[in-house]
């Protein structure tokens, strides 16, 4: 059942200055219990998308339907400022959910993180970040067809997909990375599919397309949480359309992912809690 949202613009401090972000609550709270407050991070390879782009996503009906409270974040694109630009933007919007917690009235102990596509990749570098700095603890992440390997993989590499594909998949990773680009050295934080020790990151669901680029980064990152201990799952669904769910969803499979996507939100919501360190 819908409950209806409202919409806030609030203003976040981040490096020195100030970003904006939506933010996202129903229109009437869940009684009883505070509900989990997710980061939602947009997509858009990096350099480009906007937080109004939360309206289309998975993240809307978590408000709508569930009661969730969704942060928004209007990170800098790679145009403006490359790597690490975005991930500083979106962890400060991480530290403001769970710094003003009890302003939101959402449960300390379920701050949840997501995004699609390039979302998803920071969605896998914010919890990364949070589990080593020590500061905020997560307590689900949900990294949609996350694109967070720039070397090529073997669903990337010689990719000719109309949404994204190998050109343009490369355009995002060098306007991000910028001198980084093609090095060795890139910091996980920046690439999370070079993260080799996946223990105490937060529990995952995911979801991806069998023909899509990021098909081989997204379910290599959930076997890598498995192997590390870390509970994982992901979804397969036989389309080379990236972000299908968003671009075309009256499709079948479309409500499909949807529906799943929300069966395993309200089964984490019920289960997965981390106390914030004191």
């Amino acid at each position: 059942m819908s409950r209806g949202y409202q919409v806030q613009k609030r203003t976040i401090p981040s490096a020195g200055r100030e970003i904006k972000a939506l933010l996202l609550r129903p229109a009437e709270p869940v009684p009883g219990r505070r509900p989990p407050g997710i980061l939602w991070i947009h997509g858009g390879g990096y350099v480009t998308g906007m937080a109004g782009m939360v309206y289309m996503s998975r993240a809307l009906p978590l408000v709508k339907k569930y009661g969730a409270v969704v942060l928004s974040p209007e990170y800098r694109l790679a145009g403006e400022a490359p790597y690490p630009a975005a991930l500083e933007d979106c962890y400060a919007a991480l530290v403001w959910l769970r710094d003003h917690a009890g302003e939101l009235g959402i449960a300390p102990n379920q701050i949840m993180v997501g995004g699609e596509s390039a979302g998803g990749g920071l969605t896998a570098a914010v919890c990364m970040l949070a589990r080593d700095r020590g500061e905020v603890r997560v307590a689900f992440q949900m990294p949609l067809y996350p694109m967070m390997d720039d070397r090529d993989t073997e669903s990337s590499r010689d990719n000719h997909g109309f949404v994204w594909n190998t050109r343009r998949n490369h355009m995002g990773w060098r306007a991000y990375l910028g001198e980084l680009w093609g090095g060795e050295d890139v910091p996980v934080y920046a690439a999370p599919a070079r993260q080799t020790d996946c223990r105490d990151l937060p529990p995952a669901y995911t979801f991806v397309g069998t023909g899509e680029p990021f098909y081989r980064e997204t379910l290599d990152y959930i076997a890598a949480l498995r192997r590390a201990g870390v509970e994982a799952e992901a979804d397969i669904y036989p389309t080379a359309v990236h972000a299908f769910d968003m671009l075309l969803p009256f499709r079948r499979i479309s409500r499909e992912a949807a529906a799943r996507f929300e069966q395993r939100y309200q089964y984490a919501a019920a289960r997965y809690f981390a106390e914030q360190p004191r």
